[in-house]
């Protein structure tokens, strides 16, 4: 398995990065301001007006290090992979299985049941360190229907009815979200998921973390060698990678806690961000980098992993799921195993 490594996330407009040596180095006005030996990174995030050199960039793919390159505020633009590592009859089976809607309504029910396990556990934190601050009746509410859609989960759907039943479920969830902000409401506050443009700053918090996962869920495919565009909730379509976003519904919840933290803690503010004339919201320089920094030390922090019962950082638990699912994929394990936080 590869090591739990660091990200790489340049938000310096203007920033250049060139290979040096067996270092990353990132130039600002053509002086070099860090290096970075390639050995100890998974991946790097350039946003905005981030130039990279065609070297820098064969070197990295040469050691399983992927760049991405995203707007200013998060959009994905492009990334630079090497070759697919893995075996191709991995991939094959993982084809075949995706071709037959019986197997891709099973594993995608195990996809979803962790996701709405995690939903609840969200929920359930909240009341439990937040109990005389928030509507309590309200979140158990949410909490009992989440329960429900869980139960409906483990029985035998289609892939359309199972889809209905996560549409149900995150509708719930995000119903109520807004009871889960227990500080600034005036400028926090959440009614229904928007995207592209965000239009509250909940929103433009949870797309930005969002891709932040999408990111590393995608490298951790790679690595293991599934192909990221075929998945089994997420069917085909050109541009998409279905199986990327399968594999992070379950870990969607993760963004859902650190966002809420930031806010809750006071570490984000009003003025971090800026609201344009048409009604979207976007993060000023300084809250972007407060969210990057809280990111990484979120995938720092060590838990139990429920399958494997070991202490893991949690930056890991993107490949072990990756390697689990290509277990499964081979029939190596009877079932998916989806990450269960506690």
């Amino acid at each position: 398995m590869k090591k739990h490594l660091n990200t790489l996330f340049v938000t310096t407009q203007g920033a250049y990065l060139a290979k040096d040596g067996e270092t990353v180095a990132v130039r600002i006005e053509k002086e070099v301001k860090l290096r970075i030996p390639v050995h100890t990174l998974e991946g790097i995030v350039c946003f905005g007006n981030v130039g990279c050199s065609p070297f820098l960039m064969g070197f990295c793919a040469g050691r399983d290090v992927s760049i991405s390159f995203l707007t200013e505020y998060g959009r994905f633009l492009a990334r630079v992979v090497g070759p697919m590592s893995g075996n191709v009859l991995l991939r094959r089976e993982q084809y075949r299985r995706a071709d037959d809607l019986e197997f891709s309504a099973g594993v995608s029910r195990a996809f979803l049941t962790g996701k709405i396990i995690n939903c609840r556990t969200v929920l359930q934190r909240v009341i439990r360190d937040h109990r005389n601050k928030v509507d309590v009746s309200a979140v158990e509410e949410a909490i009992k229907r989440l329960n429900t859609s869980v139960r409906q989960l483990q029985k035998e759907f289609d892939l359309d009815a199972i889809r209905g039943i996560e549409g149900d479920a995150a509708h719930v969830y995000f119903g109520a979200f807004d009871h889960l902000i227990i500080r600034n409401k005036k400028d926090f506050f959440f009614h229904q998921r928007s995207r592209r443009p965000p239009l509250d700053r909940i929103n433009c918090l949870l797309s930005f973390l969002y891709t932040l996962i999408m990111h590393d869920v995608r490298s951790a495919l790679e690595c293991t060698g599934l192909d990221p565009a075929v998945g089994f909730l997420h069917r085909d379509r050109p541009g998409r990678p279905g199986l990327a976003l399968d594999l992070m519904e379950e870990f969607r919840p993760m963004a859902d806690r650190l966002a809420l933290s930031l806010i809750n803690l006071g570490q984000l503010q009003e003025k971090d961000f800026t609201v344009s004339e048409a009604g979207g919201v976007r993060m000023k320089d300084e809250a972007r980098k407060t969210l990057l920094v809280s990111y990484q030390k979120r995938k720092q922090d060590v838990m139990q992993h429920p399958f494997l019962e070991k202490k893991l950082p949690l930056g890991l638990f993107f490949q072990i799921q990756a390697l689990l699912l290509a277990r499964y994929l081979r029939n190596d394990i009877d079932g998916y195993p989806p990450m269960i936080w506690r």
